[in-house]
């Protein structure tokens, strides 16, 4: 829901926007170019072909991991235990923050503890030029909720903490930083 607004809220600023969205039952604002994916590897491939723009603003939570063995028939039962493995999935945010030039940079941190440490971490660790901070196990923030409870950090060391707010409301707040950034 987040990028959603974030990517309506930019039209509404005149913004040409491209949504990369993963399967969701939300409509798509009028006007954006929409590339649908559906894995994680499907998004970074649609990511890295779409470097050349002036903000990137990396809202999804896609998963961190996936099997590492695919199935094309059904796994039979044959223990009474199936142990899976799992292999990291490609880090979407790392590699923008790898190949980023002159674009701005907004990534998000959605997270259950210590949010302020793994935020700043984040900011850091992937060339980030913002990020928008949450603690979603506090109600009225995160995921399948319309508001948000959001702490944005920059590159530069300041931060500003929200109270919880519409999803829109922190939509205009976050463009309105990298406007100012432009």
């Amino acid at each position: 829901k987040m990028g959603y607004a974030i990517a309506e809220q930019a039209i509404n600023e005149g913004a040409e926007v491209i949504l990369i969205s993963g399967p969701t039952s939300l409509t798509p604002p009028v006007g954006c170019t929409l590339i649908p994916v559906v894995s994680t590897k499907d998004m970074y491939d649609a990511v890295l072909s779409n470097l050349d723009v002036d903000v990137i603003i990396k809202a999804a939570a896609p998963a961190d991991y996936k099997p590492a063995h695919y199935s094309e028939s059904k796994i039979k039962k044959n223990d009474s235990v199936l142990n899976m493995a799992f292999e990291k999935n490609p880090d979407i945010l790392k590699r923008v923050g790898e190949l980023k030039t002159n674009q701005i940079v907004v990534g998000f941190a959605a997270e259950t503890d210590d949010v302020e440490t793994y935020a700043k971490r984040k900011l850091l660790e992937k060339n980030l030029d913002f990020i928008v901070a949450n603690d979603v196990t506090q109600e009225g923030a995160g995921f399948n909720t319309d508001t948000n409870i959001v702490t944005i950090y920059d590159k530069e060391g300041g931060h500003i903490d929200y109270t919880c707010m519409e999803k829109a409301e922190v939509a205009k707040i976050i463009l309105n930083k990298v406007i100012e950034r432009l």
